[in-house]
């Protein structure tokens, strides 16, 4: 396995000679691509190195050891460490989603539950909010329909990574594992008799689509305008500013209301119909792929519970993973990355497991 880096040497020199030429970032894309790719590869080579260094290093220990007794108790040490290091290679050499080095744009809708789901819909937006902010993320909500207590019916909202990230630090890499049905327990603010409900929201995370992801034809297009709803402001209710598109080939449907202007509204709209339409091109190739290539985390019914957030008891439980922590007030305040790292772990080892079958 570990083979395979030495042709990654004469890649990763190339890509480091095309960095440095001032043509290459006259291209912001290109030069963004190359860049992605010459992260993943140093991060592989300093890996592979470190790995070697290990190796030498035992040797020369194991030789100091024939004069020298003392030098045995290093060689062991170093052993363990050079497997450690393996262990690190490994992980980083096995085949990556083409898509962990997007942004994203993660949906919440309410489901069962009415006004209670809404609110909790709402308590899910800000637990994703408070954990961009831990690392420095950039968020911004492209579409939102807000309930009457203040929770959200629907809401989207775009996740970019604000600088360079390591391979599998980006927010596909890690959200992705969020898409599907949350499930929430606990006393509704509407419950006068203090009985513990229990009411579900849904999530749909998707990488972000460039306009060279996907190509659409604007005769597949059928849009229409109409007046906003919801909470008063400027343009609501006054205007035909909210835009609604159908792609048709597809009968994919995607509305926008929050901007002021129609333009405004149907430029974001577009952000989310590419997203939509790159989620399930990848779906359908997901569906053709062998075990091998596909995540036993991702591909869990969107209809099955994942999690659920349980308040009583403080308590969250992922049911994909078996992670379970009593710290449910901390994570909903944006400390989610160990349960992120529970799904990562699970995910990760059916990638080697299915690599050494």
């Amino acid at each position: 396995m570990f083979e395979a880096v030495e042709g990654m040497l004469a890649e990763h020199a190339e890509l480091e000679t095309r960095l440095a030429l001032p043509e290459t970032h006259a291209d912001a894309r290109l030069a963004r691509t190359l860049n992605r790719r010459y992260a993943e590869l140093n991060a592989i080579i300093a890996a592979w190195r470190e790995w070697q260094q290990y190796g030498d290093d035992a040797e020369a220990a194991r030789e100091l050891a024939a004069d020298d007794p003392t030098f045995a108790e290093e060689v062991e040490v170093l052993l363990g460490q050079r497997e450690e290091a393996a262990e690190r290679l490994r992980r980083l050499l096995v085949p990556r989603d083409p898509a962990d080095d997007k942004d994203i744009l993660l949906e919440v809708k309410s489901g069962e539950g009415g006004e209670e789901s809404a609110l909790f819909a709402g308590d899910l937006l800000r637990m994703y909010s408070r954990y961009a902010e831990r690392r420095g993320w950039k968020t911004e909500i492209l579409d939102a329909t807000e309930s009457d207590l203040g929770g959200y019916k629907s809401v989207t909202v775009a996740v970019k990574n604000t600088g360079s990230a390591e391979p599998g630090q980006t927010p596909y890499a890690l959200l992705k594992f969020e898409g599907g049905v949350h499930r929430v327990q606990r006393v509704p603010v509407t419950e006068s008799q203090g009985r513990i409900h229990t009411s579900a929201a849904g999530v749909l995370v998707m990488p972000e689509a460039e306009q060279v992801d996907v190509e659409i034809n604007d005769n597949d297009l059928r849009i229409d305008v109409f007046r906003s709803s919801g909470p008063g402001g400027q343009s609501v209710n006054t205007t035909d500013s909210a835009v609604r598109i159908t792609h048709l080939p597809t009968g994919i449907v995607v509305s926008c209301q929050n901007e002021k202007s129609q333009l405004q509204n149907k430029e974001q709209a577009m952000r989310i119909l590419r997203a939509r339409l790159l989620q399930a091109a990848q779906e359908a190739a997901d569906a053709e792929a062998s075990d091998a290539r596909r995540s036993q985390v991702r591909t869990v019914d969107r209809s099955e519970r994942i999690r659920t957030y349980n308040f009583p008891e403080n308590r969250i439980s992922d049911h994909r993973t078996g992670y379970k922590s009593y710290n449910l007030d901390q994570v909903l305040d944006g400390d989610l990355q160990p349960v992120l790292d529970s799904c990562v772990e699970t995910d990760m080892a059916a990638r080697l497991a299915a690599l050494e079958d």
